[in-house]
């Protein structure tokens, strides 16, 4: 009898310390380093499914990222020495392989999220222009994410 309520012991034991790495919950157990979980990899970092242009590399410490009931808000540059047609050729070929849909230029949508690609200038690219008269060869690239 007393076999039972041991063997239901040891089962509960073992749920309760599987539980959280089944439901993708593992750094709950085991701490993830701060410098691993922040590496977005190949993708804009905040998104688990907008791709990284080759070249391109964030140009911000952290991405602003809020995830609410209403779905998630993400905004994060990139930059890097790439024109930025090439840029638009890019994310115009990649995106609607993944599910986005181009609504209007620089404009995508997917599964209630609406992504914009919008061109800006970083404090570096305005120095060059100023001390050389000159276009600056880099680009830089605010992604925004937000639920639409």
């Amino acid at each position: 009898m007393t076999a039972l309520p041991a063997m239901l012991r040891a089962a509960s034991a073992a749920f309760l310390l599987a539980g959280p790495a089944v439901a993708g919950l593992g750094s709950f157990l085991i701490p993830i380093p701060q410098a691993v979980a922040a590496d977005s990899g190949p993708f804009v970092p905040g998104t688990t499914d907008v791709p990284v242009m080759p070249g391109l590399a964030s140009a911000e410490s952290e991405p602003l990222v809020f995830d609410k009931p209403g779905g998630r808000i993400v905004q994060a540059v990139l930059s890097g020495e790439v024109p930025r047609q090439a840029v638009l050729a890019f994310y115009d070929q990649t995106l609607p392989q993944l599910g986005w849909r181009r609504t209007a230029d620089r404009v995508f949508v997917r599964e209630g999220e609406e992504l914009r690609l919008e061109f800006q200038q970083t404090a570096q690219q305005t120095a060059q222009k100023a001390a050389q008269n000159t276009k600056a060869a880099g680009t830089a690239v605010r992604f925004t994410l937000t639920p639409r």
